[in-house]
């Protein structure tokens, strides 16, 4: 009884990061100035806001995140996707609970990993001031008259 005990949890728990962890996290995006826009690729369903802002992504996406706002150069910050120390405890966790169903759904949902940088911090620079155009060429003043002696 024990044993069937033992295998249930076990499928019930698939994968401990999955479980402990989740296969999504909140992803924080500020800028300086605030109030930019903040484009994020790499979702299901393309998703904007205005910073400071924060979006639920999922943990296995490759993201990046563009920020623009008029009058400033936009940036683009693509994500890395890390192994954190409790990702890999919950990893881990599988020798005991999920096994190697575990492993696998933990590493198809990306649950044992973090975004990186998370949050996503931004300064804008200023748009460089637009070239002025040339002064058109001026006309060469005609010479000056001789003087005459009296």
């Amino acid at each position: 009884m024990r044993i069937l005990g033992m295998a249930a949890l076990c499928a019930a728990l698939g994968g401990c990061a999955s479980v402990t962890r989740g296969t999504t996290e909140n992803l924080g995006i500020t800028s300086t100035p605030p109030g930019a826009e903040a484009i994020i690729s790499g979702l299901e369903n393309p998703t904007t806001c205005l910073t400071p802002c924060s979006v639920v992504v999922k943990r296995n996406a490759d993201i990046s995140v563009t920020v623009q706002k008029p009058g400033y150069e936009p940036q683009t910050i693509p994500l890395t996707r890390e192994i954190q120390g409790t990702g890999a405890a919950g990893f881990a966790g599988n020798v005991l609970a999920g096994g190697v169903v575990g492993m696998g759904v933990d590493a198809v949902t990306g649950a044992a990993r973090d975004h990186k940088p998370n949050p996503v911090i931004v300064t804008l620079q200023p748009n460089a001031p637009a070239a002025r155009p040339a002064p058109p060429p001026r006309k060469p003043r005609p010479p000056a008259a001789p003087e005459t002696g009296t």
